[in-house]
């Protein structure tokens, strides 16, 4: 497994998102990934299904210790003792006695950054959380947690992918030595229907997709949290690293429009409610 370090943080540069998974399929998931050699897992406590993601790791060949794992803040636990008992539930659901990325879900204004950011760092000094970061900040945001946090923020994950801009952004977490987690590189299914990412594809031997998941981890600073369930899907993410994208080919890639990822985010809800 290929891994990007920033500011000493090894994170594997693949890693399995697991925004709508849950039961038997989030168990079967992550075991396939697991298997499949898979060694970043990313939930949330507002995905419902941090018992199933615990349980898949605790009844597969790999080592815990192996395993990045990743979990997120819900939107009601921000304040300083619901940081941590929320945290203690996750860990109890994980079924395990650190997580490596705690990360704040969404900006939240009803609770100050810095009384979140407060119960964040005393559970690094505990050593139940290795490692701080967020969901969902901009640039701005970003600064103030830095700013406000005694640890160091080492990600920011954001929907990012050939249509989705994070210029600016990741031009910040380049500067600051941050990683730039991107959620949705596949843009909700309209990737894989993307004719230049196709005719890219074909010179090397690989899928459209592939090629989008590539020119996310080619990029310095990005590692990436695709979504899947079917073994053939999860072993094809996965096999991006035996070839190079040219610069000529990085640039074409991008086509910024946000029109265009909503669309597929739309398609995707469509297919989802079985009206596809």
């Amino acid at each position: 497994m290929d891994t990007t370090t920033v500011s000493g943080v090894e994170i594997p540069s693949i890693g399995l998102g697991t925004w709508r998974l849950t039961g038997d399929v989030c168990r079967r998931s992550v075991r396939t990934a697991l298997e499949l050699g898979y060694r970043h897992l990313d939930t949330a406590q507002e995905y419902g299904n941090e018992r199933q993601v615990g349980e898949a790791i605790k009844t597969s060949a790999v080592d815990r210790d192996d395993v990045f794992v990743t979990t997120k803040l819900g939107s009601r636990n921000r304040a300083y003792d619901d940081v941590i008992r929320s945290v203690e539930e996750s860990l109890a659901k994980l079924d395990t006695t650190y997580v490596d990325l705690l990360l704040i879900h969404w900006p939240n204004v009803m609770t100050p950054l810095r009384e979140t950011l407060a119960a964040m760092n005393e559970l690094v000094d505990r050593g139940t959380v290795r490692h701080l970061g967020v969901s969902n900040f901009g640039i701005d945001r970003l600064s103030r947690a830095r700013d406000r946090s005694e640890h160091g923020i080492v990600a920011d994950q954001v929907q990012y992918n050939p249509y989705w801009s994070q210029t600016g952004l990741l031009d910040y977490c380049q500067i600051h030595g941050i990683t730039l987690t991107a959620y949705s590189p596949l843009a909700h299914g309209a990737v894989p229907e993307d004719p230049v990412l196709e005719s890219i594809g074909a010179v090397h031997g690989k899928s459209a997709a592939q090629v989008a998941l590539r020119w996310l981890v080619q990029q310095p600073n990005v590692v990436t949290v695709p979504k899947a369930t079917s073994r053939e899907h999860l072993a094809a993410n996965l096999d991006i690293f035996d070839f190079e994208l040219t610069d000529e080919e990085m640039a074409r890639i991008y086509q910024p429009s946000k029109p265009r990822a909503i669309a597929g985010f739309v398609r995707s809800r469509v297919r989802e409610l079985g009206c596809l």
